[in-house]
């Protein structure tokens, strides 16, 4: 780092007897924390100095000998070295500057004060610092425990209305939706901050890389929010977004980058694959059959799953078919398990072909079970009015829906926990609760419906209203703060 210093500003040094300490030096700032002796030779550019300061003829206007004032000039310099080292940075701000350095949790803040109460602040964050802090042996911040605040400074990231890659199922703006509140609020963990993203960061950590969201819709509302976050920062014809079935990519060609969604909501094979008509009264997986769908991602450098949607009960009696063998070899056995039974044999499938198939250099994610709101009386509202004309976030923190099921995701962290022995670690992205306060960031009646509304439905706007998915911009965009966390600090 080049550092200029200015003529002007005065430079106060003390070189202390070490035997004293600092009670060594009259002049000693106990406040600040800094040791000052006052100097005129760096006070005063040489046209504003006494005659008999100047040149090669000056007099010393002390009663020191020569040998004495070069030994004063070398104890300046050499005060002003180890000043300019300890301090790091000095920026001119008047005629008198004084510096502060303030260390605090997880990143250096230098504040410059200066005469005219005007400050100019360098912050270093644990962006800047390289994440100094993970080898410092402190307890790492949980991102996933905080509160929400409202802020329309800073939020949000992004234009739903400018960004050409969103959903229509999502992009509630675009459906009418004028109340846009639910865009200003900012998720705060306690103890600690988001890392403030950086789209061009996060596209150069994807360089030469694929990222591939793997699951339901609501996996494809966060692949949504994802490309909307770092869309903008890419000029026109240099990004561009394509369908190939149940793939739908996007690819950033000046960094080499695509960042996937494939659809495969229950993770094995299903009758539930079609990413267009999947909608069946009886669900049924293919236990051992997951080859066909991995073929998609294997070549993956980052996966992201999230497979909770669509092992739910709808109803009490929902169960799960589960298909052993095949028709082909004749030995085909068709069996009936619980939701959760099901689950877990999928999960257990993935777990089994990542130990077989993956490197350990491949990051791996499992996002967390996202909420839905479609019982009010979950929060003290009107079953019949699901989460319609909601505005507002629940303000409890440690608000749990009755109908969330937390339960799952512990779940999956079990089934993957055997993986770490193999040295592949699968992070689960834990923002369900965060997500169960936002009972106003759902598209209810605001979003593209795919089949003409019904009389009935128009009659009663809450019986078509989607509280499952997410308005963007949003809370999936939280989601994506945690991800982005992971991958450029970890």
């Amino acid at each position: 780092m080049t550092m200029k210093v200015s003529p002007r500003v005065s430079v106060h040094v003390c070189l202390c007897n070490t035997r004293h300490g600092k009670e060594g030096c009259p002049q000693y700032n106990k406040r600040e924390g800094l040791t000052h002796l006052s100097t005129t030779a760096a006070a005063y550019p040489p046209h504003k100095m006494k005659p008999e300061q100047q040149g090669g003829h000056a007099k010393m206007s002390t009663s020191s000998s020569p040998l004495v004032g070069l030994r004063a000039v070398v104890s300046f310099l050499f005060g002003l070295f180890i000043l300019v080292s300890t301090a790091s940075l000095l920026m001119d701000r008047g005629r008198e500057s004084q510096v502060q350095l303030a260390v605090e949790h997880r990143h250096l803040e230098v504040r410059v004060a200066a005469a005219g109460n005007q400050e100019s602040q360098v912050r270093w964050t644990g962006e800047l610092m390289g994440e100094a802090a993970s080898g410092s042996g402190e307890k790492e911040c949980d991102l996933s425990v905080g509160r929400w605040v409202y802020d329309n400074t800073s939020q949000p990231l992004y234009s739903g209305r400018n960004c050409s890659f969103i959903l229509d199922e999502v992009a509630c703006e675009k459906y009418g939706q004028n109340d846009t509140k639910y865009q200003h609020w900012r998720w705060q963990p306690d103890g600690c901050d988001l890392q403030r993203f950086n789209a061009t960061k996060l596209l150069e950590k994807l360089r030469n890389k694929r990222m591939v969201f793997v699951g339901d819709s609501i996996n494809r509302n966060q692949w949504s929010s994802l490309v909307c976050m770092v869309e903008s920062s890419i000029p026109e014809g240099l990004k561009m977004r394509e369908y190939n079935g149940s793939l739908i990519s996007f690819k950033a060609f000046e960094y080499n980058a695509t960042i996937d969604f494939y659809w495969s909501p229950l993770i094995l094979e299903s009758n539930s694959d079609n990413p267009i008509i999947h909608r069946v009264e009886y669900r049924i997986i293919r236990a051992e059959k997951i080859e066909k769908h991995a073929s998609a991602w294997s070549n993956a450098d980052i996966l992201v799953f999230n497979s909770y949607l669509w092992w739910r009960k709808q109803r009490a009696d929902m169960r799960m078919k589960v298909m052993y063998g095949t028709f082909e070899d004749g030995d085909a056995k068709l069996d009936e398990v619980e939701m959760v039974e099901g689950f877990e044999i999928a999960l257990k499938k993935l777990t089994g072909w990542l130990e077989t198939n993956i490197a350990n250099k491949t990051k791996i994610y499992f996002a967390g079970s996202s909420p839905t709101h479609t019982w009010a009386s979950d929060w003290g509202g009107d079953d019949s009015n699901k989460c319609l004309n909601e505005t507002e976030p629940i303000p409890d923190a440690g608000y749990k829906g009755a109908t969330t099921d937390y339960s799952m995701m512990d779940k999956a962290g079990e089934i993957f926990r055997p993986l770490e022995k193999k040295g592949i670690h699968v992070q689960i992205l834990n923002f369900t609760q965060l997500s169960d306060n936002r009972i106003d960031a759902h598209p209810t009646i605001f979003r593209r419906q795919f089949a003409p509304l019904t009389a009935e439905q128009i009659a009663n706007p809450s019986s078509y209203a989607d509280c499952t998915h997410w308005c963007l911009p949003g809370v999936p965009d939280v989601w994506n703060l945690f991800l982005y966390s992971y991958l450029v600090q970890k």
